[in-house]
């Protein structure tokens, strides 16, 4: 008790910390931009480009240009309107400062600045002046050129007239700060899959990025006159499509504004993207509801008025309807709301019956202009109910048994005997011998083994009643717990690593393919929940006397021969994990302390797609312009 009181007596008026400005910023980033990682640093330039084209959205943009420099510093320049200058009345400073060192401050809280916009939080740029060693604004602005610097986060000047100029923009010059990130390496290819993105959701904008860091520069333009056709048209340029020409629907109603283009494929697969003001929500909301709901009645409905549905035929469901599905819907709405601080679901209540009705009114008009069309993706509609229907009966064979029914648990698979989920590992072992290797060298209390025979099922040319019938596939499936598909419940995971084991071979890289492939397309949360890894066996055996040393790539070799002598070293190449005995597999591919994992994240869903398509669709142009494309990154290649 009397500690309790010394205690009380430490905690008064002095313990209690004001940060002010910018502070919390510095001291938390992660509140702010998710991680001091690369994803992190990637969203500095997304929240400048996202003011870039809130101005596009408001009419007063049309482009933007991106520039990295060699010595990590990002420029963007937009030719809208320009950051008011004057002196705000209530700070007493330039309005461009006040934008730049106050959180919560910005032209999106109901001044009449932007009717529509994605970045609502008001956190943006200040946010990115806060995280970066310096950063440099130049406003066009009144016939005059304005500029101001900044150093994390505080003026080190007033904003001074540099020039006269008869253009307006903004250009934002900024360099992340090493203190905060642990990389300041931006991605080309992950800021094209973004700013192609926004490119689409906002039609006829020009977007470029120029890459100065390299010896010979790189620069991608995007501009799409079709806007969110175009995207439905990339993203189905690898597939077959049903119909030539993309349905489009757009209608305005109660000043939000209602875009939806799709298009169905000859696959099994739906891919539905939602956004509201150019934001992916990822996790959908009404506007994907309103879309579902439509979608769904319409079909329904055109397929009883035209006979296409037999009397004593059930109605087509959100599944069977959504089959081979390629669709994008944008709403831009003045004040969405957003569930979550990460901006992943749209909880506006009133945006589910506005683009439920725009879109049945659309779409109907469409099918009744269009009846080749009707019939054909109603065909499609139906081939995938009857699937369904056998999917779900081979699904019964593949449900969970509860804990008190193990012996229904796959007869190959080697369990641990923890049962806490979240301490559990199942290593997808390539073949029985490697499978036997490695039953011999885990820890039997946390560390399962299934041993895989052969090549899995290629999922991306199958529908789920054929998958079902695929014996490894089901084994997995009961082994892991969660079911499929709709039936997916990650809370069931009996393990929380899955980890892929397989040759460090050409028949090995392909064996994992196809089991990405797989948890994409059926289990994709176990893939973004962070469930699944890759396993990373050695290379080489690199032994002289006593001393053992493991490789896992040529350059790793080069440095342990440089560090211990070339004289007198036996190199072993390992072919496959069938070479290695248990002990061996134990300390370099299965003891936790140190082994390498490779986790798998889902950064861009588009691409993701994209390149799963590519890989392992029907069409062979792309797969060939993709390896022609990739070659050079290739590490591994046995010869």
């Amino acid at each position: 008790m009397e500690r309790n009181k010394q205690e009380l007596e430490q905690y008064g008026a002095e313990q209690i910390q004001v940060l002010e400005g910018l502070e919390p910023v510095r001291l938390r980033p992660g509140m702010y931009i998710g991680s001091t990682g690369p994803g992190g640093l990637h969203h500095l330039i997304y929240e400048v480009v996202n003011n870039s084209v809130d101005e596009s959205m408001a009419g007063f943009c049309d482009e933007i240009q991106l520039v990295l420099k060699p010595d990590g510093t990002v420029k963007i320049t937009d030719n809208g309107r320009g950051i008011p200058t004057e002196i705000h009345p209530k700070e007493g400073c330039s309005t461009v400062e006040v934008v730049l060192t106050r959180l919560h401050a910005g032209g999106k809280f109901g001044g009449g600045g932007y009717k529509v916009s994605g970045g609502l939080h008001g956190v943006g740029v200040s946010v990115v002046n806060a995280l970066s060693e310096w950063l440099e604004v130049v406003v066009k602005r009144n016939g005059k050129i304005h500029r101001q610097q900044f150093s994390r986060g505080a003026a080190t000047g007033d904003l001074e007239i540099i020039g006269d100029t008869d253009q307006t923009g903004t250009i934002i010059s900024f360099r992340p700060d090493p203190e905060i990130f642990d990389t300041l390496e931006f991605s080309f290819e992950t800021l094209v899959s973004r700013l192609r993105e926004l490119a689409f959701l906002n039609r006829g904008l020009k977007i470029e990025l120029i890459d100065e860091r390299t010896e010979e520069v790189k620069s991608k333009t995007f501009q799409y006159e079709g806007g969110i056709i175009s995207f439905v048209e990339y993203l189905n340029r690898n597939k077959d499509p049903l119909h030539r020409k993309v349905i489009y629907v757009e209608r305005q109603m109660d000043e939000i504004q209602v875009e939806i283009a799709m298009q169905y494929n000859d696959g099994y697969n739906e891919n539905v993207f939602s956004f509201a003001n150019d934001i992916n929500t990822v996790e959908g909301g009404t506007h994907l509801s309103g879309f579902r709901t439509a979608l769904t009645r319409s079909l329904n409905d055109y397929a009883r008025k035209n006979n296409l549905l037999k009397e004593n035929e059930n109605n087509l469901s959100g599944d069977d309807v959504r089959e081979g599905l390629v669709a994008i819907i944008s709403v831009k709405l003045p004040n969405p709301q957003f569930e979550g601080q990460t901006k992943e679901k749209l909880g506006n209540s009133e945006v589910r019956g506005i683009v439920d009705s725009a879109f049945y009114e659309g779409l109907n008009t469409y099918l009744e202009e269009n009846p080749q069309v009707g019939k054909s993706v109603i065909g499609k509609a139906i081939h995938a109910a009857r699937a369904r229907e056998a999917a779900r009966k081979a699904r019964e064979l593949t449900r969970r048994k509860s804990a008190l029914e193990s012996g229904s648990l796959p007869g190959k698979l080697a369990d641990c005997s923890i049962k806490d989920p979240s301490l559990c590992e199942l290593y997808l072992v390539e073949g029985d011998s490697a499978g036997g290797t490695a039953k011999q060298s885990r820890d039997r209390r946390y560390q399962a083994i299934m041993p895989l025979r052969g090549k899995i099922l290629n999922v991306e040319k199958a529908r789920l009643d054929k998958i079902l019938s695929n014996q490894e596939i089901r084994n997995m499936i009961t082994a892991f717990g969660t079911g499929i598909s709709d039936d997916f419940d990650l809370e069931k995971a009996r393990y929380h690593k899955v980890i892929i084991m397989t040759d460090a071979d050409v028949d090995g890289a392909h064996i994992r393919t196809l089991l990405l492939t797989f948890f994409y397309r059926y289990m994709r949360p176990l893939v973004e929940q962070g469930y699944v890894y890759i396993a990373q066996p050695p290379l080489y055996q690199a032994k002289k006397g006593k001393q053992v040393n493991y490789a896992y790539d040529d350059e790793e070799l080069e440095k342990i021969l440089e560090e211990i002598g070339r004289q007198g070293v036996n190199i072993q190449r390992y072919k496959g994990l069938g070479e290695m005995d248990a002990e061996q597999l134990w300390e370099t591919t299965m003891d936790p302390e140190r082994r390498t994992l490779i986790q798998l994240t889902i950064d861009d869903a588009v691409e993701a797609d994209d390149v799963f398509s590519i890989l392992m669709g029907e069409k062979v142009e792309p797969r060939r312009q993709f390896i022609e494309e990739h070659a050079r990154e290739v590490t591994n290649l046995d010869v």
